[in-house]
């Protein structure tokens, strides 16, 4: 996306556009009214990776016409926040009079916070030495005057933290704030202030939920740790080791006392429900002690596997996050063999783009 394809005065009609293109993506079946929650026009991103390009003495942020494949320079990006834009800005500075900073480096990643925090990544198509380190602290000294950032470096086989490699991010959901550890490579959801609102949607509708809770693809706790008020117990899965460790100290930050993480895929812990395996990351958790009547699933754009269906088609309600419209529908087909659909929703992640985010919750006919 261009940033001169940014125009914030025709965002309403890009969201209204939207907004039509689910509706009749979903016509097919018996859906209520669409609940649209938008984004900020401009500055909503809060993760932003660009390319670099060595021009002689000039180093500059790159990104690449989808369409002609064409490289085009980046000096201010409307769709990243603030934070992101400025430290760019004096970060390429630094770098690009520094021969040992600046040499084979071909990409940086920020992970930015509302917090205030920031996380830039910097990749190397060389080896990483002491000198590098040196150069770095040299250049994250002057620049933490000004800004909360932490720089990793990263080559093949090679990651240097000088300091830590998460930005700690606070949420202010419905005036209580939770804090969240957000590792550097890790996913996070991109568009901070519309993830606010997804977890509060989710939380409106689970606020008078039975029973306990189960959520596959729990991620770092984004939707875990703050819905745990509304069950009396919740387990969560996850696979990532990363995102499996920042959870734990996302519970212990957030004195959650009723939620519990293990990591297994989905797949696994379908598995381990019907008791076709043995896992050991299962000892100390008793599957029976549950009562789970609720799970919620945040799966990745190629949506649910058919084992994974029809497990959870056996709970009386579903919350179904969903990045993939084409997915969501295919699962559908099945889910609502048993189920009806009571809440749907359009969350704006991406403006401007044809990626849109669902939410569907379920109760069980």
């Amino acid at each position: 996306m261009r940033p001169t394809e940014i125009n914030p005065d025709t965002y309403v009609e890009q969201l209204q556009q939207k907004y039509h293109f689910v509706k009749q993506e979903f016509a097919k079946f018996s859906m209520p009214e669409l609940e649209t929650f938008e984004s900020d026009p401009l500055h909503y991103r809060y993760r932003a990776e660009f390319r670099l390009w060595h021009d002689g003495d000039e180093l500059h942020h790159v990104m690449f016409d989808q369409t002609t494949k064409e490289k085009y320079q980046v000096h201010n990006f409307p769709p990243a926040c603030h934070l992101i834009n400025d430290v760019m800005k004096d970060l390429i500075a630094e770098l690009k009079i520094n021969d040992v900073a600046r040499r084979k480096l071909f990409q940086i990643d920020y992970l930015a916070t509302l917090s205030g925090e920031i996380v830039a990544s910097l990749l190397y198509h060389k080896a990483l030495g002491d000198d590098w380190v040196t150069e770095i602290q040299t250049i994250l000294k002057k620049l933490r005057q000004s800004y909360k950032l932490d720089i990793i470096g990263r080559a093949k086989k090679q990651k240097i933290v000088l300091d830590k490699d998460y930005a700690t991010e606070t949420l202010t959901i419905n005036k209580q704030a939770f804090t969240f550890q957000q590792i550097e490579n890790s996913f996070t959801q991109p568009n901070a202030k519309v993830n606010i609102k997804m977890i509060e949607w989710a939380i409106d509708v689970t606020k008078e939920s039975e029973g306990d809770l189960l959520e596959l693809y729990c991620g770092a706790g984004n939707f875990s740790v703050p819905l745990a008020q509304n069950f009396k117990k919740v387990l969560a899965t996850e696979i990532s080791k990363t995102s499996v460790s920042a959870a734990q100290q996302n519970i212990k930050d957030n004195k959650i006392d009723n939620l519990k993480i293990i990591r297994m895929s989905s797949e696994e812990f379908v598995q381990a429900q019907q008791g076709v395996r043995e896992f050991r990351r299962l000892e100390g958790i008793e599957l029976e002690d549950y009562d789970c009547k609720t799970v919620l699933v945040d799966p990745p754009r190629a949506g649910l596997d058919a084992a994974t269906v029809d497990m959870i088609k056996v709970y009386k309600n579903i919350v179904y996050i969903s990045c993939n419209p084409e997915t969501l529908k295919h699962n559908l087909d099945t889910l609502l063999k048993t189920h009806s659909v009571i809440r749907f929703a359009l969350f704006d992640q991406f403006p401007y783009t044809h990626h849109t985010e669902c939410g569907v919750y379920l109760q069980r006919l």
